[in-house]
């Protein structure tokens, strides 16, 4: 990964992407031009960022079902990912797989799940094939705080210790689950505190200060490129909008709390950061946020441009030939 004033404008570019790619899919979902559940990162994008930027472009990640994000902190296009929200032929996985199963190998990104913690056993499967096939690739894997408390959490931990697979276990703790707050539902007040039962590294980092992400991402990246296994980081982040777009579930966080991390929004904390130490200056970040805006609205043209799968693409790429409905059967004589 490039360094210096590069590397900083990289970081707020993947920002600045997220936060504009789901401004624009809101939009279209509220338009009507999308269906289906929406669950957005606004708020997230530092912890997502910093993390993904800790990798190498072969490198190996994972999403969870708020995924948008993630394929983007990693690098991959917008149009194709845009025309998957849209149901288009032309999306990542040919309009199938919708906005919570997003996957582009093309940038490492194996794939994400509407199923809370199913990411974790598919990041040690692979971070168990790279160490088969030595060939120095590691994984990441997202998560959020009720997957820490799923079998396949202490299952993946546990092996993963025991074979030092070269794995990253990152918890984006936003603090609830849909509406119930992580202090109800997790014994800890860390999530990282039970990297100890595996007898692996655990830390705990701000989510919305990308840099620190950053840090103690690569870090972590370091340790399991030289072979001493895997670590778990808890990120602290929190997310701005519903649990998903239109949701609009009884008030459970106060004005306060929001506004709280409203003024900790990281888009800003970097750009300020930045300014104050003069890597950047205002005119370079308004033309990136600029140059975002357009690869966006290019985007959703692709998108919509794009072509409907045919109805008879159905049950391609799957498993089994599809079990016919019973009209178009062959009807037996009893």
């Amino acid at each position: 990964m490039t360094q210096g004033n590069s590397m900083a404008l990289e970081i707020y570019r993947r920002m600045q992407r997220i936060r504009q790619f789901e401004a624009a899919a809101v939009d279209l979902l509220t338009r009507g031009e999308m269906t289906g559940g929406l669950h957005t990162t606004p708020g997230q994008e530092a912890a997502i960022v910093g993390a993904c930027m800790a990798l190498g472009d072969d490198d190996y990640m994972v999403g969870t079902h708020r995924s948008h994000g993630h394929p983007i902190g990693k690098g991959a296009g917008l149009d194709r990912l845009m025309a998957e929200l849209l149901g288009r032929t032309t999306g990542v996985n040919r309009g199938k797989g919708g906005s919570m199963h997003l996957s582009d190998f093309s940038v490492g990104s194996l794939g994400e799940t509407s199923i809370v913690g199913s990411g974790l056993p598919v990041a040690t499967g692979a971070a168990l094939g790279s160490k088969m096939q030595r060939n120095g690739k590691v994984a990441l894997c997202f998560f959020g705080d009720g997957a820490s408390s799923e079998g396949t959490f202490h299952e993946s931990l546990n092996i993963a210790a025991i074979w030092k697979l070269p794995v990253i276990y990152f918890c984006e703790n936003n603090g609830y689950a849909i509406s119930t707050p992580a202090t109800e539902t997790v014994s800890v007040s860390d999530i990282a505190v039970r990297a100890a039962g595996y007898n692996i590294p655990g830390h705990v980092v701000d989510g919305q200060d990308v840099m620190a992400v950053y840090e103690v991402t690569a870090a972590a990246v370091a340790r399991a490129r030289a072979g001493e296994g895997p670590t778990l980081i808890e990120a602290k982040t929190y997310r701005f909008d519903e649990h998903a777009i239109g949701l609009n579930l009884p008030a459970y966080r106060s004005a306060e709390e929001m506004a709280h991390w409203r003024a900790r929004d990281p888009l800003i904390l970097f750009r300020e950061a930045l300014l104050s130490r003069a890597e950047a200056s205002p005119e370079a970040m308004d033309a990136v946020a600029e140059q975002v805006r357009q690869e966006v609205a290019e985007a959703v043209r692709f998108g919509l441009d794009s072509p409907h799968p045919d109805p008879e693409e159905a049950f391609d790429h799957v498993f089994v030939d599809p079990i016919l409905p019973l009209d178009h059967r062959k009807q037996e004589a009893f």
